[in-house]
């Protein structure tokens, strides 16, 4: 019984709880989350862990090819470099050109522009055009490169320039213009100081004439230029 007459009973919910028990419930509240804490480390201590877990590192997303195909690197998004080795195009996309069916003489004026060589096989037909070329128009060549000339007819007549005292590389240059080759007697340095056949004499396409340059003549018979027949 207390003072006013009633029975003895826990204060309810719109009692004041007083300091007392406001200090305990805030320490049971801190206790448990003390308590929540050294179990969470406690559980990676307990599992063998020697250092807690870390954050999971997030993925980087693959980075789109640029508009030629090229891929990009997935860090910095900077288009890869292609692997690059060596190449074998020729240079300035030099092809044989288009000579079947056109003047041999001009099929051949094709071929120096483009710095080609050539060689000419004449038949035993009629006509002056290409009938057909090795390698082929359209393959693709080097500079220098020798293309062969099939002449439907044969090869027709031409005058022989008069190379006498002229520097035996002129003679040479004007005998090629002419549709003939040299051959050389002895060096190819000094005056020509003679020539077989002689100027203004008639000689066919290919045909080769004998220079002799220098002082000194011999007796050799002139060189076959390589590749020619």
């Amino acid at each position: 019984m207390t003072d006013d007459g009633y029975p003895d009973r826990q204060p309810g919910l719109g009692d004041d709880p007083g300091p007392d028990r406001t200090r305990m419930l805030l320490g049971g509240g801190l206790a448990a989350v003390l308590l929540a804490v050294i179990g969470a480390s406690g559980g990676w201590v307990l599992a063998g862990d020697a250092e807690p877990p870390t954050q999971p590192v997030a993925s980087v997303p693959a980075q789109p090819p640029t508009s030629d195909g090229t891929p990009t690197d997935a860090s910095s998004g900077t288009p890869r470099q292609r692997p690059t080795g060596a190449r074998t195009t020729t240079p300035a996309g030099l092809t044989v050109p288009e000579v079947v069916g056109t003047d041999f003489e001009r099929a051949r004026q094709e071929l120096r522009d483009r710095k080609l060589g050539w060689r000419l096989v004449f038949g035993t037909g009629s006509g002056r055009n290409v009938q057909r070329a090795s390698p082929a128009p359209g393959t693709p060549v080097r500079r220098g490169t020798t293309v062969t000339l099939w002449v439907a007819g044969p090869a027709p007549a031409v005058s022989v320039p008069d190379l006498i005292a002229q520097d035996c590389g002129d003679a040479a240059d004007d005998l090629v213009a002419a549709g003939l080759y040299p051959g050389y007697r002895t060096g190819r340095r000094g005056p020509v100081t003679a020539q077989d056949p002689v100027g203004g004499a008639t000689a066919r396409w290919n045909d080769q004439v004998a220079l002799t340059c220098g002082d000194e003549p011999s007796t050799d018979s002139p060189d076959q230029p390589p590749g020619q027949p």
